[in-house]
C-alpha cells in the first residue's frame, strides 16, 4: 500500500483529504515532519484561503515540497493547486512555488454569475491520454469553491471549466499536478482521479 504524505501547513480541513486518499487505497499521513515528507511514496498539498497566508505558513515546507517535486508524484488541491503556480494577483502579486507556468487570477464581475464559483461544475478533459483522468468520461461533474483560478499554458491544462470564462480546472507539468475542484468531495469521479493518483506511484 503507498504512503502519501498530506502537508500540513495549517489551513484547509484536511480530514476530509485523509478520508479520501484512504477510501482510494492509500496510507494518508498528515504531517509537517519533511523526513516523512522526503520518505512518502506521493505527496498532497492541500488548503482553502488566501493565497500568500498560505504560502506564509509553508514556510520551512516549502524547500521540502520543491526538493520533492519531480522525484515523487505530487497532488496540489484548491489553494493548494493555486500555490504550484508562478504567481497569484491575490491581494497584491505574491510568487508561488513555480513548479508550473502562469498566474492565479481572480474571477472577473460578471452579471448574473456569483464570486465564489461554488457547488458542481463539468471538467472538460484537454489531455485524455493522461493517466490522472483514466477511466474518466469526457466530460465529468466534480465540486468546486474558489474566486480565483490559474491562467496557464495549453500544455500545462488537463482540464477546462466554464464559468464566467474558460479557465484550467487541472494542471500538470510532468509528474506535478493540480485540481482546483475537491476531489474528495466529488464523489466516484474524485474517488477515481485518487486512485488513479495512486497508481501513478
Amino acid at each position: 500500500m503507498k504512503t502519501i504524505a498530506i502537508v500540513d501547513y495549517g489551513l484547509g480541513n484536511l480530514r476530509s483529504v485523509i478520508r479520501g486518499l484512504e477510501r482510494a487505497g492509500a496510507i494518508a499521513i498528515f504531517t509537517t515532519n519533511p523526513e516523512i515528507i522526503d520518505s512518502a511514496d506521493g505527496i498532497v498539498l492541500p488548503g482553502v484561503g488566501a493565497f500568500r497566508e498560505g504560502m506564509e505558513q509553508l514556510g520551512p515546507l516549502k524547500a521540502t515540497v520543491l526538493g520533492n517535486a519531480g522525484k515523487v508524484p505530487l497532488l496540489g488541491i484548491c489553494l493548494g493547486m493555486q500555490m504550484l503556480m508562478e504567481e497569484s494577483e491575490e491581494n497584491g502579486i505574491h510568487r508561488g512555488l513555480g513548479l508550473i507556468p502562469g498566474r492565479v487570477r481572480k474571477f472577473p464581475r460578471f452579471p448574473g454569475y456569483k464570486i465564489p464559483h461554488m457547488g458542481w461544475n463539468s471538467i472538460v478533459i484537454e489531455q485524455p491520454d493522461n493517466p490522472l483522468f483514466a477511466g474518466c468520461s469526457t466530460e465529468e461533474y466534480v465540486y468546486f469553491v474558489h474566486s480565483y483560478y490559474a491562467d496557464t499554458e495549453p500544455e500545462n491544462t488537463l482540464t477546462t471549466t466554464g464559468y464566467i470564462l474558460q479557465f484550467a480546472s487541472s494542471i500538470v507539468c510532468r509528474e506535478t499536478f493540480g485540481v482546483q475542484f475537491h476531489p474528495e468531495k466529488s464523489g466516484a469521479v474524485g474517488l477515481k482521479i485518487l486512485k488513479n493518483f495512486i497508481d501513478l506511484m
